[in-house]
């Protein structure tokens, strides 16, 4: 009996599908720098931030909405940043490390329940295509109002997420210990 080529390699995550785990782990080197490169694109980027801020949305729900997408994505350097800031905020330890299997916990409301389910529906559109499921659950949750601000934020972090990954935005936790 024959092995298949490259069998016993792959680690499956199915939402991100297959991972060649004989590569040697990557030490992060920035490629580069878009604060720089497009300072005007990416303070176009501050200003929606800002709007989101003062959407009238709960922060501690946004910072939970930005780590979940984050999670999913595989952005340290987000994670780091939300995480912090959501615990600032008062977020306490086991409801981040339970974010990744929030649908399992009753630790979250309902409220937060259709975010997270919203949030992960636009996350992965090209596969879920936003089902009216999770459309009707974040409906009867919040307004059409707080629907789209919510969904722009899930659309911001996930350009944020975009842009961390593809410039490869070194985690402040590896500088540190770079240092």
């Amino acid at each position: 009996m024959s092995k298949a080529r490259g069998a016993g390699r792959l680690r499956v995550r199915p939402e991100f599908g297959a991972v060649d785990s004989t590569k040697k782990a990557n030490t992060m080197k920035q490629r580069l720098n878009p604060l720089t490169l497009v300072p005007d694109g990416v303070n176009a980027l501050i200003n929606v931030e800002k709007y989101l801020e003062n959407c009238g949305l709960d922060h501690k729900l946004l910072l939970l909405i930005k780590t979940r997408v984050s999670q999913m994505n595989g952005c340290a350097y987000c994670l780091h940043m939300h995480t912090k800031d959501a615990r600032k905020l008062g977020e306490s330890e086991a409801r981040l490390y339970l974010l990744d299997a929030w649908y399992e916990s009753n630790l979250y409301s309902p409220r937060e329940r259709a975010a997270l389910a919203w949030a992960e529906s636009l996350t992965r559109i090209a596969a879920t295509h936003a089902p009216d499921e999770d459309y009707e659950a974040v409906r009867q949750q919040f307004s059409e109002k707080e629907i789209a601000d919510l969904s722009i934020a899930i659309a911001m972090i996930n350009a944020w997420n975009r842009l961390s990954i593809g410039a490869r935005s070194v985690h402040p936790g590896d500088l540190a210990r770079a240092a």
